[in-house]
């Protein structure tokens, strides 16, 4: 029974506390592992506007035994071109993220690592989000716009023809749009609708209108949420009567 009691006795010396035996174990089962935690990333999904920047906030938590955090952010996917991210450490194991329009467009990780005071790593913690970029809309033109023929007689048909284009890193054809064909008459200035036709390969399109009176004539695309408006040079057609002609 004595041998037992020694096992578990407490003795102060000098003020402090001296812990032996079955006392030492029980201290040591007290201790906390080192917590580190991502426990917020705003906004979720990142949304970039075009010709703008969105900054991230990631709000870390972390045991006391934590001396210093760091922060990284990178593509989930295999991002050859991928350049790491500035970070900025803010107060309280908070860090500020920037994306703008060039980033990765998809889903992100973000990857937290926890040091002791000895600078020794200590835990490591990551959670994920997305990233969202919102493209400008892109630019079209309408070339090669003529209206045939130069000269025409009252009544008979005039033909339209052109080609549209959208700038995606470079012009080429856009088909399936409406573009509408627009006259002003002599005299008059106001412009009025006379016919409309859908693009096809190449960005083609082709229309028609009778013949009433001399004026000019215009192509308009209307553009979308995507693609910005454009409208073609203008072109013009005499019109006249039989014995008028010469």
């Amino acid at each position: 029974m004595r041998k037992i009691a020694v096992g578990i006795i407490t003795a102060f010396v000098g003020g402090a506390m001296l812990v032996s035996g079955a006392g030492a174990a029980s201290a040591t089962a007290t201790r906390h592992a080192t917590e580190l935690k991502i426990r917020d990333i705003t906004p979720n999904p990142v949304v970039v506007k075009a010709g703008s920047e969105t900054t991230a906030y990631f709000d870390i938590g972390a045991s006391s035994d934590v001396q210093k955090v760091t922060l990284s952010v990178s593509p989930e996917s295999d991002v050859r071109t991928f350049r790491a991210k500035d970070v900025k450490d803010l107060e309280g194991w908070r860090f500020a993220v920037p994306f703008n329009e060039g980033d990765f467009a998809g889903k992100w990780k973000a990857t937290a690592v926890a040091f002791d005071k000895d600078n020794k790593q200590v835990a490591t913690d990551s959670a994920f989000f997305n990233v969202e970029i919102q493209k400008g809309k892109a630019d079209t033109r309408i070339t090669r716009f003529t209206a045939d023929p130069y000269k025409v007689r009252q009544g008979r048909s005039i033909y339209f023809s052109g080609r549209l284009q959208v700038d995606d890193e470079g012009w080429e054809g856009l088909r399936g749009e409406k573009v509408s064909v627009y006259y002003r008459a002599n005299g008059s200035s106001g412009w009025k609708w006379v016919a409309s036709a859908k693009t096809s390969w190449g960005g083609k399109f082709a229309t028609k209108t009778r013949a009433w009176k001399s004026g000019t004539f215009k192509a308009v695309f209307e553009g979308d949420d995507e693609l910005n408006s454009s409208e073609s040079r203008r072109d013009y057609v005499k019109v006249y009567r039989s014995w008028h002609h010469r």
